[in-house]
C-alpha cells in the first residue's frame, strides 16, 4: 500500500511563509524548498487559501486556529475502485516545458470525475517514481541566489590591555551568478553577528537576492534536517524584513553550497593568508584590512568569464536583478515563551508587562528588542510595550486590567491576607503592606504568592519569624523575607532598629555645628 504523505497539520508559521513567498511570485518548487515540505503540500495549501480567500496579510492579522479553520482540515481519502492513471505517460508528459502535475491531474479528473484527489494523485505518482534517482544541477540566475557560510580559517584578535588573543570569525557571502563576494570579521557566530553580516553584505551588494542558501549553522538553522530543518525564528523575521526566502543547504551535501565554498577558499587564500602575521587590536581595524584585500579579490579577472572581474560581471548581469534594500534596517529581537501570571503580567529581564487579563494562566510568545516588547497569543499580537529596564517594576496598560468583579471571584487582596493569616499575624501584616505598596494591588499578587509559598520550603513558623524581623525593620518585599530565611537571620535573637542615642564625652553633639 502506498505511503500517505503529509498534506495537513503544518504550523501557521509555515503556512504564512507559503502565502508570503507566493505573493513574491516564487514557484511552487521554490516555496517547497524554502518551507521544506513537498510541492504537493504547497499546492494544496495555496489551493485552500484561494478557495477561502485567505491572503498573507489576513493570515498575519488573525489567530492560528482561526486561519487553519478557514483553510479547512482532514485527510483526503483514497478509494480502490478508481481508474489508475498511466504513470509512464504522466512521467513522459512532465518532461515537456511548463507541464506540471497539477495540469496533468486536472486533465485526468476531466476524464475521470470520480478519480483520485490531487494529493492522492501526487502520492501514487511519487511512489511509482520511488526507484528513480533525481540529481540537482546547480543553476544560478542573476539576482536569484546568494550563498553564505563562515570560513574555517580565523584571524587572531589581540586584547590591547591584557594581550590575550581570541579567534575572530570570518563571515562570507557570495552571489550565485556574478560570484561577487563579501567578507567581514566578527567576534563570534551568534545570531546578532549572523544577521548583521547578512545586512552589511546586502548593503555591499546594493540589493537583496531572492534566495539565501545558508549552511546549517545554529544561528540560522536551529535543527538541521534533510527534509524539515527548523529555522531560527529571528532569521525568519529577518528574511521577511528583507523579502528573501531561506533554503538551507542539505547536511553533508557540499554540492548545494559549492559557490560559497569556492568564495571561502578565495577569502582564505587571498585575504586571510596575507593578513595572518598582522596584529589587530579591534574588529574595526581588522575589517579595514579585510576590505582592502576584498576589493582586490572582486577586481581580479576571472578566466572562466572571459577575463571579467566579479565587479564587472555583477554590474553587467546582476546589479539590476537584485531587489531593492528596505527603507529601514532590521530591529533584532529575542523570543521567549512566557506564562501569564495571575496578575496578568509576564516577566522579561526582571520587569513585568501587562497582557489582557483574559490570558491569565496562558502561554504566550514574547518578542523583545532594545526598545519594544510585543506579546503574541495564538499567533496574534495582543500587547505592545515600550521596553523598560527598571527591575521589579510593572508596566501596566489600563485596558488590560480586569473589572473588580471578575478578579474578585478568583484572587483578591482579602483572599491573600486571609491566607497569610493562617500562617501568622506578622505574615498577614507583610502581605497587607505589599498590597498597599503598589499603585494597583494586582501588581503585588506575584510577590505575595512567592512570599506565602516560602512556607512550603521553610515552614510556617520560620516564615512568621522572618516576617516579624522584616516588619520590625520596615522591609516589605519577597526578596527581603527570602534573604532572611536563606541566611537564617530569623533564628537570631530579636533586635530592634530603634536604640537610645549614645552619650560619650568624645562626641561633639549637634550644637558643635551651630
Amino acid at each position: 500500500m502506498a505511503k500517505r504523505m503529509r498534506t495537513e497539520g503544518l504550523g501557521m508559521v509555515s503556512v504564512r511563509e507559503i502565502l508570503r513567498l507566493r505573493e513574491q511570485g516564487l514557484s511552487g518548487n521554490r516555496i517547497a524548498q524554502s518551507v521544506n515540505v513537498s510541492r504537493s503540500v504547497v499546492q494544496n495549501y495555496l489551493r485552500l487559501a484561494t478557495v477561502s480567500g485567505l491572503t498573507y496579510e489576513q493570515a498575519c492579522a488573525i489567530g492560528d486556529s482561526e486561519a487553519l479553520k478557514m483553510l479547512g482540515k482532514g485527510e483526503r481519502q483514497r478509494r480502490a475502485d478508481v481508474i489508475v492513471p498511466e504513470w509512464e505517460k504522466v512521467a513522459k508528459e512532465l518532461l515537456r516545458k511548463e507541464v506540471t502535475l497539477s495540469i496533468l491531474w486536472e486533465e485526468y479528473r476531466g476524464k475521470n470525475h470520480a478519480g483520485y484527489s490531487y494529493s492522492n494523485f501526487c502520492v501514487l505518482f511519487r511512489d511509482w517514481q520511488k526507484d528513480a534517482k533525481i540529481s540537482m544541477r546547480q543553476v544560478y540566475k542573476a539576482g536569484e541566489k546568494s550563498l553564505v557560510d563562515y570560513a574555517g580559517m580565523t584571524l587572531p584578535l589581540t586584547d590591547p590591555v591584557t594581550g590575550v588573543m581570541v579567534a575572530a570569525q570570518i563571515f562570507v557571502m557570495a552571489l550565485g551568478a556574478s560570484n561577487l563576494t563579501y567578507a567581514e570579521a566578527q567576534v563570534g557566530q551568534d545570531i546578532k553577528s549572523w544577521l548583521c553580516g547578512h545586512e552589511r553584505a546586502f548593503e555591499y551588494f546594493g540589493g537583496v537576492p531572492e534566495l539565501v542558501i545558508p549552511d546549517n549553522l545554529k544561528s540560522g538553522v536551529k535543527l538541521p534536517c534533510r527534509y524539515e530543518p527548523e529555522l531560527n525564528r529571528s532569521y525568519l523575521e529577518f528574511s521577511e524584513h528583507y523579502d528573501f526566502a531561506i533554503i538551507p543547504a542539505r547536511v553533508r551535501k557540499p554540492q548545494d553550497k559549492a559557490k560559497v565554498e569556492e568564495a571561502v577558499q578565495n577569502v582564505e587564500r587571498r585575504i586571510l593568508a596575507p593578513l595572518r602575521d598582522r596584529t589587530f587590536y579591534s574588529i574595526a581595524e581588522m575589517n579595514v584590512a579585510i576590505k582592502e584585500k576584498l576589493e582586490e579579490v572582486n577586481l581580479r579577472p576571472m578566466k572562466t568569464y572571459g577575463g571579467l572581474s566579479r565587479w564587472e560581471l555583477f554590474r553587467q548581469i546582476e546589479k539590476d536583478a537584485l531587489k531593492p534594500l528596505p527603507s529601514t534596517r532590521f530591529a533584532l529581537g529575542s523570543w521567549k515563551i512566557a506564562r501569564v501570571s495571575i496578575d496578568y503580567h509576564i516577566e522579561i529581564a526582571r520587569h513585568y508587562y501587562s497582557v489582557p487579563c483574559e490570558l491569565r494562566g496562558e502561554k504566550v510568545d514574547v518578542r523583545f528588542t532594545e526598545k519594544m516588547v510585543v506579546v503574541f497569543h495564538n499567533g496574534k499580537s495582543v500587547a505592545q510595550h515600550v521596553r523598560s529596564y527598571v527591575p521589579y517594576q510593572h508596566t501596566t496598560v489600563k485596558e488590560h486590567m480586569p473589572p473588580s468583579h471578575q478578579y474578585m471571584r478568583d484572587w483578591s487582596p482579602s483572599r491573600l491576607v486571609n491566607w497569610a493569616t493562617t500562617i501568622g499575624k506578622q505574615t498577614a501584616r507583610q502581605v497587607d503592606t505589599l498590597l498597599n505598596s503598589r499603585r494597583h494591588p494586582e501588581q503585588a499578587y506575584r510577590s505575595c504568592l512567592g512570599l506565602l509559598r516560602l512556607a512550603d520550603k521553610f515552614g510556617k513558623e520560620r516564615l512568621e519569624a522572618a516576617c516579624t524581623k522584616a516588619n520590625s525593620f520596615g522591609m516589605a518585599s519577597f526578596k527581603s523575607v527570602q534573604n532572611i530565611l536563606v541566611n537564617n537571620q530569623d533564628k537570631l535573637p530579636p533586635s530592634s532598629p530603634e536604640h537610645n542615642p549614645i552619650s560619650h564625652s568624645n562626641l561633639r553633639g549637634g550644637n558643635y555645628f551651630h
